[in-house]
């Protein structure tokens, strides 16, 4: 088990929510789509020239900048 974040993660990797080292704004959104400390999350898959991931928390698909999945620490299961 090894601390990552959400960017560093493969399609089909499974991980739970560390921390969310966002801005306010960012950090608000985020936990209003269910992220949030402990919660399962799956990579479902990256788009080609670094363009937005898909990611499932609970039964939700969300799509992520990378900025953005960079700045949540996660550790992989």
């Amino acid at each position: 088990m090894s601390a990552n974040t959400l960017a560093t993660m493969h399609p089909g990797d499974i991980a739970t929510i560390l921390h969310i080292h966002a801005e306010e704004a960012l950090h608000k959104r985020l936990l209003a789509l269910g992220f949030r400390s402990g919660k399962k999350i799956e990579l479902i898959r990256k788009a080609s020239f670094s363009g937005p991931i898909q990611v499932r928390v609970g039964t939700t698909d969300i799509m992520l900048r990378r900025s953005e999945a960079a700045k949540i620490s996660v550790e992989k299961s």
